[in-house]
């Protein structure tokens, strides 16, 4: 007798669940075509077409310029106004060109991305640290090209990053697949994630953090940074409690008339290693700062790093 077969009720995918599907596709296709065309362009053509993509969007009104207007303002009060557009624009232009470097930090030969980096500064203390093998934390703010940064340092020694995940999963993969050729490994923003970086630091290993993110699920503490009260990250402050190691704040300076990158490192703050969380913190953001002076233009101004407030005020209309 045969017996009849059970047929599977075909899965009906939800019309919206296809539409966005569908859109994320897309939107990957577009990165990966753009990534792969600016991988190919030489570096000083990518940084005339940053400056022209920075000047459109600073003609022209938009959430970007809004946002680093916004924040320059309150930062440095004491600037002209013809002091603070010029800042604006080149911002603005700043961060035209770290989105146009991406291929070269992504699809470009490890050897190739490194090749880049024509000069260092400050290293010596660095490379010291990491030589005695207790673990070092460093500090890369949104300054520059933080890619070419995080491929230089981690080419020192094992490294792990902390990092938030996109939101594009295909772009998660990608970074997963660009950033492992460094040796890099990443940390998620949770729990694991910070007992993965603990475990990287009793090994002797580099920790990376991002310090200039506003914190979520109440991982942070108010600081001034540039006399503007910031939601500062207490992470760091809480790893130098469970281990003491150096800590250093860097980044890589763009050089003029795209001649590749200066790798400039700097101690942190002495406040740093505060037992107390709020005096760590502080020194933090004074580390950022002192980075951030070094290369003002090259700040990452766009991004709203005073959206939340002590007050729940709204910092950004």
């Amino acid at each position: 007798m045969m017996l009849s077969r059970r047929h599977k009720p075909k899965v009906q995918l939800r019309p919206e669940y296809l539409r966005e599907a569908t859109i994320l596709t897309f939107k990957y296709i577009i990165l990966r075509c753009f990534l792969a065309v600016t991988a190919r362009l030489p570096l000083r053509m990518l940084h005339r077409l940053g400056a022209g993509w920075g000047n459109l969007l600073y003609w022209i009104p938009n959430r970007s310029r809004h946002t680093t207007q916004r924040n320059l303002q309150s930062c440095f009060p004491d600037k002209t106004t013809s002091e603070l557009a010029v800042l604006t624009r080149s911002s603005l232009q700043s961060t035209a060109c770290t989105a146009l470097e991406m291929g070269k930090s992504w699809l470009v030969p490890l050897a190739d991305t490194l090749a880049l980096v024509r000069e260092t500064e400050g290293t010596e203390a660095f490379e010291k640290a990491i030589a005695t093998g207790h673990g070092v934390i460093l500090l890369a703010p949104h300054l520059s090209n933080w890619e070419v940064f995080g491929f230089y340092v981690s080419n020192k020694l094992p490294t792990v990053f902390l990092y938030q995940p996109p939101k594009l999963p295909a772009l998660d993969n990608l970074l997963k697949q660009t950033r492992s050729r460094g040796g890099i490994k990443l940390a998620p923003t949770n729990r694991q994630g910070v007992a993965q970086l603990l475990k990287s630091l009793y090994q002797g290993e580099l920790v990376g953090v991002l310090p200039d993110q506003v914190p979520v699920d109440g991982g942070g503490l108010f600081a001034p940074f540039f006399g503007q009260q910031a939601l500062t990250m207490t992470l760091v402050g809480k790893l130098l409690a469970r281990k003491k190691v150096p800590v250093f704040c860097g980044f890589a300076e763009r050089l003029p008339r795209g001649e590749g990158f200066r790798v400039i490192i700097l101690e942190a703050d002495a406040q740093i290693y505060s037992d107390d969380l709020q005096e760590s913190v502080q020194g933090l953001n004074r580390a950022v700062e002192a980075c951030v002076l070094r290369a003002l233009p090259q700040y990452q101004w766009e991004y709203k790093r005073f959206r939340r407030q002590p007050d729940g005020s709204k910092f950004y209309s």
